[in-house]
């Protein structure tokens, strides 16, 4: 029964939304909004094997490279930041100015600089999903209680049990929000990465579609891309309550007081 009430508000609204879209669209005239039951009928044989396999595959892998990548070097570097006020005041002004610096506005230099490939998409998905983890373990790291740290100096942690048994748990809810939020902006330029010089991918398919006038077949590349998020966000969801098991617990915890 809980499982049911659960899941009952997770699908409701995608329902009512879907729904809402098949009265609206029905009978559609217009050639750049057909009805959502084309869109359907050509889903399948858009969205083969064959297809997944040349376009979405290739975006996933490129996602989790930049992402991974970003990871270790935005929890490294924000750690560091975080531990060496001096040097955060030092950077900061610097990281102030890439951090405003739009990734997709790079992607020109990039392609001069990597060239065509999947290293410069890689680069492009890094370098938007870096600020969210970088900024985040920096506050999360500098929140840590110099009691708590103190305290486990004098059980004679030495400074790299001190970092990984006190700091980045304590810092770990931080870290994994911004995580969250990178990921969503990771999504966001995979697709517009593989809309530059591109050859598969889900973004450049979704184009290719809309060049080629094949609208139904948009909106299923768009729907794949709506599908691709909703996935990746449920399996963020299962790490984070592992990751986050005991600070969920500790919050459960203090509610039932």
């Amino acid at each position: 029964m809980k499982v049911f009430t659960r899941v009952l508000p997770a699908i409701a609204l995608p329902a009512l939304l879907v729904a809402i879209w098949w009265v609206f669209s029905a009978g559609s005239t217009n050639p750049y909004f057909p009805p959502l039951s084309s869109i359907l009928e050509v889903f399948p044989a858009t969205w083969g094997p064959d297809r997944l396999v040349e376009d979405v595959l290739p975006s996933l892998i490129r996602l989790v490279l930049g992402y991974g990548l970003v990871v270790f070097v935005g929890v490294l570097g924000g750690t560091a930041l975080g531990r060496l006020p001096s040097l955060y005041a030092t950077l900061n002004p610097v990281l102030e100015f890439f951090r405003a610096l739009p990734a997709p506005v790079l992607i020109p230099a990039l392609i001069l600089i990597a060239g065509i490939g999947d290293g410069m998409k890689i680069l492009v998905i890094a370098l938007g999903c870096l600020w969210p983890i970088l900024l985040n373990t920096v506050a999360g790291v500098r929140a840590v209680d110099e009691v708590v740290l103190d305290t486990a100096r004098c059980y004679g942690y030495r400074r790299g049990s001190v970092l990984m048994r006190v700091i980045l748990p304590s810092a770990s809810p931080q870290i994994i929000a911004g995580m969250r939020q990178s990921l969503s902006i990771g999504i966001i330029l995979v697709v517009i990465s593989e809309m530059f010089a591109s050859s598969n991918g889900l973004g450049f398919t979704v184009v290719q579609f809309q060049r080629g006038f094949a609208i139904p077949q948009m909106w299923t590349g768009i729907i794949v891309l709506g599908l691709f998020g909703v996935i990746l966000s449920l399996l963020f969801k299962l790490f984070e309550r592992q990751a986050l098991a005991w600070y969920l617990g500790l919050r459960q915890s203090e509610r039932g007081r």
